[in-house]
């Protein structure tokens, strides 16, 4: 056996054995070839299918459009004197998700903060979901500077403004404020909000995985600041306003009250006080009713004051003059439908304008029935009673007066001494600038210069006469002498008393006192509006009680004005245009009110 196969050849291969190496190595090639393709196929996909897709997931991740904040117009005064503007701050935001991957450094930031960590970490957690949420809002930014000096991922700082009043309460409910956005919320903020605001622009960036801006690379919208407002507001005119005010309050212990000073000629408001007031820096610590101006928002019934545009209608009508016909007072008590129209005193028998000297209820409420309903009513209407003054203001209140129509002969005889109706103490600054300036009624602005035509309401006659008329008042006999008188000036006004309204009628303690007057009364150039609330020192005649702000005001408003004395160390008995020299002295007599008007309704 041995020998029979000892020539027999053996296979190179055993059965079972692998492919050849050549058929190895082609198949490492196919594999190679086929994995290369896909390659290709998917950077096809990537680069130029889905391209645009994945440029924005990654422009999602590290390209950012970022706002560009724009500064809030400053706000002046008629004489260039800033009393708004706006100042650089810094606001802290955080990436919540990203700072919460970093939690450990959350105690670092609250101590930065002064703020409690766990209170800190938990408003994060809240907003675990989002991408922004802010930390604080209006830092210094030396404080901002600071915290981001920690490099504490995921923290930002973005740079805003914040508004800043220099004058603090004394313009607050001129100007308003605003929003922690620095949106206008209130006043002349919210009147010129698109106008102060500007428009804020945007601009990409590429930020790094910190958050951290790197490059700008577009700017995508030119950012547009705020434009700047100049007031017909004089801020010296608005301090003294503010200040007589708030002695008068103080004086006479009263709630509430408003003074508007206003040019004759223009119809700017040159001022506008209310008490009380609150700070627009720190808006939080004040009330709706301290932020309330009531100049505009808040309606009285005139009383007394009313009386002029009783006696406007009264010299149009034709029927009347300054000193005919004669009219009967006597006993100082009229019965009215059953009801007494009462003065304080028997003034006996009274020229129409004995009626306003005297401001006899009795004389103004015969008067006005002696004339058409209609013809009463329109000219009511014409000095814009019941009507918004036009000025634009937010809040601002129409008044109240009812149809003519509708009027009974009571309700008619108590509209001639102001009650019945409502006005704002920017209405009366408005009617009685129109009889100051000719009879022209100019709507108010608090724009300087802005355009301003007037209506004429009354003729320039009858204006003139009704200047002279009030110009008794604060002569001797008149129920403003002694309290509304400025030295060295002729003054032309009226005063005035009501009962407040309360449920059920009228309250037999509680008083609104006004004054309102012409300075200087041979040429006006200015007339101020003084509103007393619920005064509770014992007096509370408008003489008396509004009639010295009034007088505080006007004294330092001539001076800043440089408005040339008319009256020069004289003081007249009913007025110069009737000749009555009594005296040569630097100031009037003080005399006691008990012959003020009647104010029972």
């Amino acid at each position: 056996m041995k020998g029979r196969f000892a020539n027999t050849t053996v296979p190179s291969r055993r059965r079972g054995q692998g492919p050849s190496p050549r058929k190895r190595m082609t198949v490492v090639v196919v594999l190679l070839g086929v994995c290369s393709m896909g390659l290709v196929v998917r950077a096809f996909d990537l680069q130029v299918v889905r391209k645009q897709f994945y440029q924005d997931q990654g422009d999602a991740r590290f390209l950012r459009e970022m706002p560009i904040a724009v500064s809030r117009g400053t706000i002046f005064d008629r004489n260039g004197e800033p009393l708004a503007v706006s100042t650089p701050v810094a606001s802290i935001w955080a990436n919540p998700p990203e700072l919460l991957e970093n939690e450990d450094r959350i105690p670092e930031l609250a101590k930065a903060l002064h703020v409690d960590a766990e209170d800190l970490k938990q408003k994060i957690v809240q907003r675990s979901d989002k991408e922004f949420m802010y930390i604080t809002r209006q830092m210094r930014p030396e404080d901002a500077q600071a915290i981001m000096d920690l490099k504490i991922p995921g923290i930002n700082s973005q740079r805003e403004y914040r508004r800043y009043y220099p004058s603090g309460a004394v313009n607050s409910h001129i100007l308003g404020f605003t929003s922690i956005d620095d949106r206008g919320q209130e006043g002349l903020e919210l009147a010129f909000d698109e106008w102060l605001a500007g428009k804020p622009g945007a601009k990409r960036v590429i930020r790094d995985r910190m958050g951290h801006v790197v490059e700008d690379v577009e700017l995508v919208r030119e950012p547009q600041a705020g434009r700047d407002i100049t007031l017909s507001i004089d801020r010296r005119i608005q301090y003294l306003a503010y200040s007589a005010l708030s002695q008068a309050l103080e004086k006479n212990k009263a709630d509430s009250g408003s003074i508007v000073v206003m040019d004759v000629h223009s119809g700017e408001v040159l001022a506008m006080a209310n008490l009380p007031s609150f700070n627009p820096n720190a808006v939080r610590g004040s009330t709706p009713q301290e932020r309330r101006n009531r100049a505009l928002t808040d309606v009285v019934e005139p009383g007394s004051t009313m009386k002029a545009f009783t006696m406007a209608a009264a010299l149009t009508s034709g029927k009347y003059t300054p000193t005919s016909p004669l009219i009967e007072t006597s006993p100082g008590t009229w019965m009215m439908g059953g009801h007494p129209v009462r003065d304080t005193h028997n003034w006996g028998t009274l020229t129409p304008t004995g009626v306003i000297t005297k401001s006899s209820n009795v004389g103004a409420a015969k008067i006005a029935m002696t004339l058409d309903t209609d013809f009463l009513y329109g000219m009511f209407k014409s000095f814009g009673i019941g009507n918004s003054t036009g000025s634009g203001f937010p809040g601002e209140a129409a008044g109240y007066l009812p149809v003519g129509r509708t009027w009974k002969p009571i309700e008619k005889s108590r509209m001639a001494y102001g009650y019945n109706l409502n006005v704002t103490p920017l209405q009366l600054a408005v009617g009685y600038s129109a009889i100051a300036n000719g009879g022209q009624l100019r709507a108010p602005s608090f724009i300087k210069g802005a355009d301003n035509p007037p209506t004429q309401v009354i003729t320039p006659d009858v204006a003139h006469e009704l200047v002279r008329m009030l110009e008794t008042v604060v002569s001797p006999g008149g129920t403003g002498f002694g309290f509304a008188s400025v030295a060295n000036y002729s003054v032309a006004g009226k005063t005035g008393t009501s009962h407040k309204a309360s449920v059920g009628g009228y309250s037999a303690k509680n008083y609104i006192s006004l004054f309102v007057g012409m300075i200087p009364a041979s040429d006006p150039r200015l007339v101020t509006v003084v509103v007393i609330n619920d005064p509770q020192n014992g007096r509370y005649y408008g003489g008396s009680v509004a009639g010295p702000a009034f007088v505080q005001v006007m004294e330092g408003a001539v001076r800043l004005l440089d408005i040339a004395p008319d009256n020069v160390g004289r003081w007249y008995a009913g007025g110069p245009s009737q000749g009555g020299l009594i005296g040569t002295t630097s100031a009037p007599p003080q005399v006691d009110d008990s012959a003020a008007e009647e104010v029972v309704p």
